[in-house]
């Protein structure tokens, strides 16, 4: 009998700051997929180009993204740029969410614990279903008439 031996998957925190010193990090949740740049800076969080308080208009949004830093405590310490595209603003937030934690996992290898034990690097596999062929929907049926 041999064994084999696997080689372990590519930690993400190996990927090193581009030429401008930004870390990046690839989110991504429904169809909503967000690409988080981190550096260190004074803390300014903007997403394509707005300011996030902008662009994230819903309360619980801006909260759940600023939980990341909040929890890390690099609020007010590292600047942020998002560039998001595709699904609703709540999957955007989400997208964001896993973007930059991966971003800080990148920037700070120390984090990971802390990103993982809040759920900050977990990728939600959870879809839209598609609509069958003889039903309403994904799951509906077309109203039965007996005759």
């Amino acid at each position: 009998m041999t064994t084999e031996t696997i080689a372990p998957k590519k930690a993400y925190a190996t990927r090193s700051a581009d030429a401008q010193g930004w870390y990046w990090g690839t989110g991504r949740r429904k169809t909503a997929v967000a690409r988080v740049r981190v550096k260190a800076g004074n803390g300014e969080f903007m997403v394509n180009e707005r300011p996030m308080e902008e662009f994230f208009v819903e309360d619980r949004d801006r909260k759940a993204i600023l939980n990341v830093l909040d929890k890390t405590a690099q609020k007010g310490k590292i600047n942020v740029r998002v560039t998001c595209s595709g699904g609703g603003f709540t999957g955007q937030a989400g997208a964001v969410i896993m973007g930059l934690g991966r971003a800080l996992l990148c920037y700070d290898a120390n984090l990971e614990s802390m990103l993982r034990e809040h759920g900050f690097l977990t990728r939600d596999a959870r879809e839209v279903e598609r609509k069958k062929p003889g039903q309403s929907g994904a799951r509906r049926r077309f109203q039965f008439s007996k005759r």
